[in-house]
């Protein structure tokens, strides 16, 4: 089920019914309506793969329940390796069985011994990245002793299955989202309110920008032998800001639909166009699946504590792992190593915590130094997305070939209309005008509310409204579905 279809529309007002006016009284009920809803919400989309994420979830509850009966050392690591090893298995197998059988084969072939073998015709799961981190986490943490494991079996799978960001993140850890189904929520107006202001930018950064920007994008790289370097620059910014727009705008509906219900969900993404080194970029852009990386690869492997040679190790293990979790593909590892290769100079010079604040706080212009940081490192950021878009490696490389050559110069021309492409831009700069006013907040449009008069507040939401309708096309998955 996509948030931007009519199927939601319906479902969500009949879950909040049901939650706040029917179960409202009963926390245990309550719970039990977000499994069903989840589990409906999923099952939408191919009501086969729920059994994937029960089995799951009863894995780690069981070896989450038996981790605390058990005190052995050796029995507590077993019990952690079944879960790794069971959770991993299933994503290595659904997302990745066909990418190594095939490098296998290719592999022989390259020296001589051809092999005669078939893949497997394997439908990937829906978010089973997503939600396979978020369980894993749990695991952990409860092995590490960060977190008592939970008794009571629907909460635990309320939070596996949360219907507002079991597809496409952010991936929370149970420390945070699991103990907030054993609290009664209450419903609060303004929290509704802000909840519903933040679905609305969500819906408008996916509808207006993202899926507009796609339409530009698509037309570009797949057709990016006919184009001039100049022209292959301009799909490149449109996909750049096709997989913010598409990324983040599903955050920030799934963040606004979980407040309506009265949870909250962890930021996702701070403004990371605006950061002025990819150091502060990636701290900005996928922050769940970042501090993920970070908290149980990254430091476990002594991050940047065992010398100089570990920590390039360290920097390029996350870098690469980071890429070919969001798919089974050498252009994800290649985006990935060619990230890795813009942050180590910063780690390895001590400088990459030098832009932890937002960048021009409490002022509305940056400076010249930081206006030109910025345009640098979304330079860099446009650069490595290439890879991420390309159908392949060479795919990628021809196209950046193009654009260093001397057609850069030349002026862009494409099949789709120039004044399409014209509004397109024209919502993008409105898109970057509010970013940049709400920055310092956790969504763009909460500061809205700088507008003391309530008309001036209406007559905002119903420009985005307008701009929504106005830009509405075919209805489009998001992005991140495929990971």
């Amino acid at each position: 089920m996509l948030f931007n279809s009519i199927d939601f529309a319906i479902f969500l007002p009949i879950v909040f019914f049901l939650y706040w006016f029917v179960t409202n009284k009963n926390l245990k009920l309550q719970n039990f309506i977000i499994v069903v809803a989840s589990y409906t919400f999923y099952g939408w989309w191919d009501w086969r793969f729920l059994s994937l994420i029960l089995f799951s979830t009863i894995i780690d509850y069981s070896i989450g329940y038996k981790l605390s009966k058990v005190e052995n050392t050796s029995k507590r690591k077993t019990l952690l390796w079944t879960s790794i090893l069971v959770n991993l298995g299933l994503l290595g197998f659904f997302k990745y069985y066909n990418f190594f059988l095939e490098n296998f084969v290719n592999a022989f072939s390259f020296f001589g011994t051809p092999i005669n073998t078939q893949g497997l015709n394997i439908i990937l799961p829906v978010g089973i990245s997503f939600y396979t981190f978020q369980t894993l986490s749990y695991t952990i943490d409860v092995y590490k002793r960060k977190l008592e494991p939970t008794k009571d079996f629907i909460s635990f799978a309320a939070f596996v299955s949360f219907f507002p960001q079991l597809v496409a993140g952010p991936i929370e850890r149970a420390k945070n989202l699991l103990p907030q189904f054993y609290k009664k929520r209450i419903f609060k107006y303004d929290k509704a309110v802000d909840g519903l202001r933040q679905i609305l930018w969500g819906l408008f950064k996916k509808i207006v920008i993202a899926d507009n920007s796609a339409q530009i994008a698509n037309e570009i790289f797949n057709n990016s032998d006919n184009y001039s370097g100049s022209t292959l620059v301009l799909g490149a910014v449109f996909f750049t800001f096709q997989i913010y727009c598409d990324f983040s705008g599903y955050s920030d509906i799934a963040i606004g639909t979980s407040r309506l219900f009265g949870f909250n969900l962890k930021q996702n993404f701070a403004f990371p166009y605006f950061s002025r080194d990819i150091a502060e970029f990636w701290r900005r852009w996928h922050i769940s699946l970042s501090t993920w990386f970070r908290d149980y690869l990254y430091i476990p492997l002594r991050g940047s504590r065992g010398g100089i040679w570990i920590t390039v190790r360290n920097i390029f293990a996350i870098f690469i792992i980071s890429g070919f979790w969001h798919g089974a593909n050498w252009t994800f590892i290649a985006w990935g190593t060619l990230n890795a290769l813009y942050f180590l100079p910063l780690l390895l010079l001590k400088r990459n915590r030098i832009n932890i604040d937002i960048v021009a706080k409490n002022k509305i212009l940056p400076t010249f130094r930081e206006f030109c940081q910025m345009g640098f490192t979304f330079s860099l950021t446009v650069l490595a997305w290439i890879f991420f878009r390309a159908e392949n490696v060479s795919h990628a490389l021809s196209y950046v070939s193009t654009i260093f050559s001397e057609s850069l110069f030349s002026i862009p021309k494409m099949e789709i209309s120039r004044f399409y492409t014209l509004q397109v831009l024209l919502v993008i700069f409105f898109f970057i005008i509010i970013e940049w006013l709400g920055r310092e907040e956790d969504y763009a449009l909460s500061k809205i509310v700088i507008f003391k008069s309530p008309f001036l507040r209406r007559s905002f939401y119903f420009i985005i409204i307008l701009l929504i309708t106005v830009f509405l096309g075919a209805e489009q998955q998001f992005i991140y579905f495929q990971f």
